[in-house]
């Protein structure tokens, strides 16, 4: 695999570039925005590690750049631990994962090897459940073809149901993506975006399993589902 590494501190730029090819991968860098808008312009990646704090061009200029212009790779962003709000800026921008610094490296590449692995089912930048669309390049979802408002946290929070849908994700691993790392948490508050989002998607589409977490099905999967007429998007 081919993985792009883009970081402007030059020591932790070496480690990372020194612990991804240690797993076997051919990897590039940069060190600015605008070297790292280049090459993924002209060269084809299989992920992406972006730092948001870039000079010469932000990391989520780089990042709306990339998809607007139609590259969907995965993207795994880095961010400021005291940065919650960047967090959901980069998500809702279309990148597919995120860790704060300070970070351990192993849990680097564990998340690194989640999105290869997921690489094929999400190549397109239009994800599908049953009759729900999720838009990553526009940040838009659609449930069968009207479009749905969502808050930025129910949209975080929906992404995350679709990369994994069919999965159970378990409540603190979707307050990751909620709060900031070491920040103080409301056990409920998780309950509160899913109650709502529950609200405006079909009825069905998320599950709750006690004690274990939640995850995202097709309401309609089964013979009813044959007879949809599926709506994609630009059709």
């Amino acid at each position: 695999m081919r993985i792009l590494v883009v970081e402007d501190e030059p020591a932790l730029r070496a480690q990372l570039v020194q612990a991804i090819a240690g797993a076997g991968h051919a990897v590039d860098q940069a060190a600015d925005g605008q070297q790292a808008h280049y090459l993924g312009e002209v060269e084809a990646f299989d992920a992406v590690v972006l730092d948001l704090g870039l000079p010469l061009l932000d990391g989520l200029s780089v990042l709306r750049r990339w998809r607007a212009s139609g590259h969907n790779m995965p993207v795994l962003i880095l961010t400021a631990r005291s940065s919650w709000q960047e967090k959901v800026a980069g998500i809702d921008a279309g990148a597919d994962d995120y860790l704060a610094k300070p970070f351990h490296m192993e849990e680097l590449l564990a998340r690194l090897r989640a999105l290869l692995r997921r690489a094929s089912e999400h190549a397109s930048a239009q994800w599908q459940c049953g009759p729900i669309w999720l838009d990553t390049r526009q940040a838009r979802v659609l449930v069968d073809g009207q479009p749905l408002t969502l808050t930025s946290h129910e949209f975080m929070l929906l992404t995350q149901l679709m990369q994994r849908k069919g999965q159970v994700l378990t409540r603190s691993e979707l307050s990751e993506h909620l709060y900031p790392g070491g920040s103080e948490r409301d056990s409920n508050t998780i309950e509160v975006f899913v109650g709502r989002l529950r609200k405006k998607l079909p009825a069905g589409s998320i599950e709750t399993l006690r004690g274990l977490g939640y995850r995202l099905v097709d309401p309609d999967a089964g013979p009813a589902a044959d007879e949809r007429q599926a709506f994609k998007p630009g059709s």
